[in-house]
């Protein structure tokens, strides 16, 4: 649902992320991840959600050139390994890389590890919610 000031998508639950398919321009697909960019009409980050199935590793390691991403799990266990320093994550764990930051990263545990992933300009963000938050003189009122 797109409206003139947000849009909603319904992921699912956790489980249905594993099912979620990713058209890669060769030709393969990768299960376990979506893009919610275009999907939500984002214009000022690239967010995805990820289920790595246990036993598993990403295949290769990637850098951006403007971008930082940040991970935040949500569940399962795992090991990120950037620049050669390998940190284990789990549940909780909150890992912000660079965008020089060589990554990888791998299901060490027994199920999915479950992971948003948000994608910036390093450097983009002006202003913060003090700084940008608007609080109007609007009553909050909910139909019930």
């Amino acid at each position: 649902m797109t409206e003139k000031n947000f849009s909603v998508f319904a992921s699912g639950t956790f489980g249905d992320w594993a099912k979620a398919e990713l058209k890669l321009p060769d030709g393969r697909s990768v299960l376990g991840k979506r893009f919610l960019k275009d999907i939500i009409g984002s214009t000022g980050c690239e967010i995805s959600l990820n289920a790595l199935p246990a036993g598993k590793s990403v295949p290769f390691f990637h850098a951006h050139k403007e971008n930082e991403e940040v991970y935040i799990f949500l569940g399962g266990e795992g090991e990120m390994q950037v620049d050669g320093e390998i940190v284990p994550v789990r549940e909780g764990s909150v890992v912000r890389i660079a965008p020089d930051g060589l990554r990888c990263m791998r299901n060490t545990g027994g199920e999915d590890l479950l992971s948003i992933v948000i994608q910036v300009r390093e450097g983009s963000l002006r202003q913060r919610n003090r700084e940008d938050g608007i609080i109007p003189e609007a009553p909050v009122s909910w139909v019930a």
